[in-house]
């Protein structure tokens, strides 16, 4: 050996994130407004704490910034969402331009008090007279077997199983 020592390469465990890089006086004078260099204190229980510099990103706004960002590859995009680096994706679109099937296909919870009240009053039973539906008579004979309120959850198991043997001899299946 001629003195100098080499150091050995690590290899990063699959899945393990890289420490950003710190970076040098030129690339800070050329950086943008959009990312911010904050002092943080890093506590782990048990070792002394560290401070350290760590780059905050301010998002865009605006909507014209919103929609001069460049656009993510898909492939980008997959690995980020399954390494954990994308929290919440958000869809961005005209009010004008969102078509009607959008709008049914939004859960129940989403919509406005005043449209689930309508909703729950077009479903009384003088809606269901008014309509004329013939199955008004046949669900008055038997209102009361319908409950008020409908449970939030199944009933209890009671461990009782019903099988029909379509083959005699075979055995059960128990689907849940």
């Amino acid at each position: 050996m001629d003195g100098s020592r080499r150091k050995k390469k690590r290899k990063r465990k699959k899945g393990a994130r890289r420490s950003p890089r710190r970076r040098n006086s030129r690339q800070s004078a050329d950086e943008d407004d959009s990312v911010m260099t904050e002092c943080a204190l890093e506590y782990v229980e048990g070792s002394p704490h560290r401070g350290r510099y760590i780059e905050v990103a301010s998002p865009p706004c605006t909507a014209a910034e919103i929609t001069s960002l460049s656009a993510l590859p898909w492939n980008d995009f997959l690995h980020g969402l399954k390494a954990g680096d994308i929290e919440q994706v958000c869809i961005i679109s005209a009010a004008e331009a969102a078509s009607e099937e959008v709008q049914e296909a939004r859960p129940k919870s989403a919509e406005p008090k005043s449209a689930r009240e309508e909703r729950f009053v077009s479903q009384s039973w003088e809606s269901l007279h008014a309509s004329g539906n013939p199955v008004y008579d046949i669900a008055r004979e038997y209102a009361n077997i319908f409950p008020e309120k409908i449970p939030a959850e199944l009933p209890a198991d009671r461990g009782v199983r019903h099988q029909i043997d379509l083959v005699p001899g075979s055995k059960y299946c128990v689907t849940r």
